[in-house]
């Protein structure tokens, strides 16, 4: 969900640019956002994603069957895209328009991108000695998943 949505109640074309964006970084690492920061990366999916971007190691974040697959400009191509459909800011969010443009022509020059909405950093215990989710009060945590 875009950044502006909860806070502000606003809803726009960039909003849908944002969730596209989350769904094309799901897609390049193979990982779905909502539960992430539960992982051992201990943050969310969007910040994982950024700070490796920004280190140099983006190809850490693919799924190695994609990498298997598909010519890594591409993929990195298609990371670079996701992460400008995130941005903060919806000003600074590319057209749906643009981003169409982006992923199906010969390469054009892509801004660079920004931090992402969302990149907090959460710390998880790394005690799981339950297979089951459950709270610091011991309630079972239900979570309901679409097919």
């Amino acid at each position: 969900m875009a950044p502006e949505y909860p806070k502000e109640g606003i809803f726009s074309v960039k909003s849908d640019v944002f969730s596209f964006g989350v769904i094309l970084l799901e897609i390049v690492s193979g990982k779905r956002s909502s539960g992430f920061y539960l992982t051992e990366h201990g943050q969310t999916l969007l910040a994982y994603a950024w700070r490796l971007w920004i280190e140099g190691k983006a190809m850490e974040f693919v799924d190695p069957l994609l990498v298997e697959r598909s010519p890594a400009e591409g993929i990195l191509r298609c990371m670079h895209i996701g992460l400008l459909c995130v941005q903060k800011d919806p000003a600074d969010r590319p057209t749906m328009s643009f981003v169409d443009l982006a992923l199906a022509s010969d390469p054009i020059a892509l801004p660079q991108p920004q931090q992402p909405a969302f990149s907090l950093v959460k710390i998880v215990p790394a005690d799981k000695s339950s297979s089951t989710d459950r709270s610091v009060n011991q309630m079972t945590v239900s979570s309901f998943l679409p097919r």
